[in-house]
Formats: C-alpha cells, structure tokens, sequence
C-alpha cells in the first residue's frame, strides 16, 4: 500500500505525517479521509486551484497534468515545477512526500 508523507504545515497538518492511500484514488479524496482538512471549493472537478499542493517526492510517477489542470495551476499562489491540484492526483504505488503551500486563495469563501 502506497504512503503520503505529509509535511508540517501551520494549519493543515502542524506535525505533518505519514498515511496509507489506496492505489487510483485521488490525493485530495486521500487526505479529506484522513482527516486533513485540505480546501476543495469546486468539490474536486479542477475548476479551482485549492487543493494546490506541491509533490515533493515521487512526482514522477504521476501522470503528467493534462490542459485543465495547468490552466487551473496559473491561478495558484506560490507554483512551482512540482505543483499539482490534489484532485488530479491519481495515487499509484509509489510514495509521494507533499507540502501545502502556506496560502491559498479560496473565491468562494471570500464571497
């Protein structure tokens, strides 16, 4: 079984930590079961850049993001090469390290 290692953030995860993921779920699907409380304001169709996180480690193993989902990355705060939307993120059985960003922005709940 796969693991995500979660580093420390201030208000997502303070400690950070290791979890178990099922194979061809999505990281963001992962991490709400788990607990961790990631943003998700288009309830995981990549039509937001809220679940933006960066994959640290195992990145290649992924499948590369396809148009919609770098068209939603240009709208993320702090994009890196290693940025990713959480929603896209089909798991498989390599180990992944991520790290949220520090901010996001979240248009619905400013509204």
């Amino acid at each position: 079984m796969p693991k995500v290692r979660i580093l420390p953030h201030p208000e997502l995860c303070p400690e950070g930590r290791d979890i178990d993921v099922r194979r061809g779920a999505s990281l963001c699907e992962s991490l709400l079961t788990h607990g961790v409380a990631i943003e998700h304001a288009c309830e995981m169709v990549a039509a937001c850049a809220t679940c933006h996180v960066h994959i640290r480690e195992g990145g290649a193993s992924l499948a590369a993001p396809d148009d919609e989902e770098d068209d939603q990355l240009d709208h993320a705060w702090g994009l890196d090469a290693q940025s990713r939307l959480a929603c896209c993120v089909k798991l498989r059985d390599t180990d992944l390290v991520i790290e949220f960003p520090r901010h996001t922005r979240n248009h619905a709940r400013e509204h």
